[in-house]
């Protein structure tokens, strides 16, 4: 039957999870897409129901859905075993590309070949940063006080720049405040059982890496897994929503990338399987050539990576046997759909900053009190970067046209008008 309580051998699992973390591009709506073929469609190890009460679920916490989707699935047919080998398996195929691309960005990325590759790419990533927009202001922008949310998270980080956990805080008190109890909700009990030994094991080995590098006295290696330890905390919406702010505190704070490297591992983590929250491996890997050459860098990956998906593995353990309790909370459903709405504002912000940044040779700041703002310069506009975005957008958004060959296409293009034209 399906989604019934039969199991499934390990070989079945890694057939089925390792197919699905193969072919998982396009982002999480073609990744759900494949999920409900394989799982629902195909295979029958879960029914319509489940798969959609998994998705409510997975889209109400921090961090890929697809990725916590997929340990959900392996979870229910398999238990921890089948968690692991779900989730895993989602994330590996995508990790092994990045540290492939990552090593080579850091040998090749200064030649002038690969600058205008990435000038296509780029170009195409401002489109798929607005196209992200629409499509989570379609589901999120239910009510007029969700648009209002929208606005003045958009506000909040593009004027006065704002922490974004502070926003993200703020937006889910707000959404709780205003969303009233029910009988029902008062009345469910919260299944508290399991959470202990969840909790406490999955914390543990989340904490682990981190204690060792400092007994080790490693500062880097301290300071990059603190920071990404936070972002997974704060990762609702995907990788677009916490974007901006990762790279305010990678470039500002920490120093260890710049503007334009960090332009580039969006535009690179586009290119592959699997999350795309991905991009915070390749920047741990960036961030670790620049401090120690290449084993600094694979451990840096590793260890972004460890920090990153541990905790929606723990996500995924505790809470998937409490569903049908969440199901009952309207205060929590209230709270989260007014964080959606704020990363729709979130998401605005990101789009303009990259699209500044990708549009103009110079992006400098006005201050006036509390307000910050980005000033373009205009006599540096790149007229080059600016076609290939034209021609990017009529492609995805007018003619449909897959994400693959739209990123290969606009590279290709660029390197044409830089071997014709020269320009930088």
């Amino acid at each position: 039957m399906a989604g019934g309580p039969q199991r499934v051998t390990t070989r079945d699992l890694v057939g089925v999870f390792g197919r699905i973390g193969l072919l998982s591009f396009g982002g999480p709506a073609a990744q759900i897409a494949l999920m409900h073929r394989e799982l629902v469609e195909r295979r029958r190890w879960m029914n319509e129901p489940d798969f959609l009460r998994a998705l409510s679920f997975c889209m109400l916490l921090p961090g890929p859905e697809a990725m916590q989707l997929a340990t959900y699935a392996g979870w229910q047919k398999a238990g921890v075993r089948g968690g692991l080998i779900g989730g895993g398996l989602f994330v590996l195929p995508g990790a092994v590309v990045i540290v492939c691309l990552a090593l080579l960005y850091g040998h090749f990325a200064a030649l002038p070949v690969v600058i205008a590759l990435f000038l296509g790419v780029k170009a195409t990533v401002v489109i798929i940063v607005i196209e992200a927009i629409l499509r989570v202001a379609r589901r999120a922008l239910q009510k007029p006080t969700h648009w209002v949310i929208a606005a003045l998270a958009f506000l909040a980080l593009f004027a006065f720049q704002l922490p974004f956990p502070l926003v993200i805080a703020i937006a889910a008190l707000w959404g709780a405040m205003i969303t009233r109890a029910t009988a029902t909700e008062l009345a469910t009990r919260l299944p508290l059982a399991h959470l202990p030994r969840v909790l406490g094991i999955g914390g543990a080995l989340w904490a682990a890496p981190l204690v060792l590098a400092y007994a080790t006295g490693q500062s880097f290696l301290t300071d990059l897994g603190l920071f990404f330890s936070k972002l997974a905390v704060v990762t609702f919406g995907g990788a677009y929503a916490v974007l901006a702010y990762m790279t305010q505190t990678v470039v500002q704070d920490y120093g260890w990338l710049t503007t334009a490297q960090m332009m580039d591992a969006l535009g690179l983590a586009e290119t592959t399987p699997g999350p795309l929250i991905l991009v915070t491996q390749f920047v741990g890997m960036v961030a670790g050539l620049a401090q120690g050459g290449i084993g600094t860098a694979l451990v840096a990956g590793a260890l972004v990576l460890w920090v990153t998906f541990v905790p929606c593995f723990i996500w995924i353990f505790a809470g998937a046997p409490m569903i049908g309790w969440i199901a009952t909370r309207p205060r929590l459903t209230g709270a989260l759909a007014a964080v959606t709405a704020a990363v729709v504002g979130v998401i605005a912000n990101l789009s303009l900053w990259f699209a500044a940044h990708v549009f103009f040779g110079q992006v400098g700041q006005i201050d006036f009190g509390p307000l910050h703002l980005i000033r373009p310069v205009l006599g540096t506009l790149n007229l080059t970067a600016v076609t290939l975005a034209i021609i990017a957008g009529w492609l995805l958004l007018r003619r449909h046209w897959g994400l693959g060959p739209v990123l290969g296409l606009s590279a290709l293009v660029s390197l044409g008008l830089w071997l014709v034209f020269g320009w930088g």
